[in-house]
């Protein structure tokens, strides 16, 4: 299957952001929403406790292992929000900086957020996702 993802940028918008500020999937396709990825190794437990870039990598890895489940692959997601548990800006694109490493050239619409907590003990960012694929 191929991806059935379409990246829209707008010349009436700025381009000094890092992602696409919308993304068309034109039918037919699947669609696969991902619930947000975390920072959780085999046993569950958080890793990379306090470290915001540890945590990202193990949330990508994840959610890249989540999007192989279904059939898709990060070059397939049409929409991401980025959650990061932290006040701080610098917090947010210590996250960023790695989730745009895995994105690479992909760079979908997404939504970054500082939030006050995350669900699991320890936890600090999160993301979860939206892919399509052609049918």
């Amino acid at each position: 299957m191929t991806t059935g993802v379409r990246l829209i940028r707008n010349d009436r918008l700025t381009d000094q952001v890092d992602y696409a500020y919308a993304a068309v999937a034109d039918a037919p396709v699947r669609n696969i929403w991902v619930a947000g990825a975390c920072p959780l190794d085999m046993a569950g437990e958080t890793v990379a406790v306090g470290d915001y870039a540890g945590q990202a990598h193990q949330v990508m890895k994840n959610l890249v292992t989540a999007l192989e489940g279904a059939g898709a692959s990060l070059a397939d997601v049409a929409k991401t929000t980025v959650y990061v548990a932290s006040a701080d800006q610098a917090d947010l694109v210590t996250a960023w900086k790695v989730y745009r490493e895995y994105m690479g050239e992909h760079d979908v619409p997404s939504t970054l957020l500082g939030v006050t907590v995350l669900g699991y003990h320890d936890q600090l960012v999160e993301v979860e996702a939206v892919a399509v694929i052609s049918s």
